[in-house]
């Protein structure tokens, strides 16, 4: 009869991760659980006040489209859209968003 030996120093949480992670990259869903990451904590990313103004938020391939209630936000936000990139690819990772579109 063979010895199994398991070894349970390895932390759950970072086994279920590890595992999830996993699950996601072999079904080819990294990307759209990233993306679905975002509208999720857009709140968290961007702030309250902005996130209040935000009437839709979805993405088409890699190019992240907003909605704004508010036509000066839009205007200011469309300025710093390389800074909002910065801050979601700090949130998710890089490379996983390539545009910001404002509606």
């Amino acid at each position: 009869m063979p010895f199994i030996c398991i070894v349970q120093d390895e932390d759950p949480i970072k086994s279920f991760r590890n595992a999830f992670q996993g699950f996601l990259k072999e079904e080819n869903l990294e990307h759209t659980f990233k993306q679905k990451q975002v509208i999720t904590d857009w709140e968290k990313i961007m702030g309250k006040t902005i996130a209040s103004r935000t009437t839709k938020i979805f993405f088409n391939q890699k190019t992240l489209f907003i909605k704004l209630s508010s036509a000066p936000l839009k205007n200011e936000m469309q300025n710093s859209k390389s800074q909002i990139i910065a801050l979601i690819e700090k949130e998710i990772g890089p490379g996983e968003i390539a545009d910001v579109k404002f509606l």
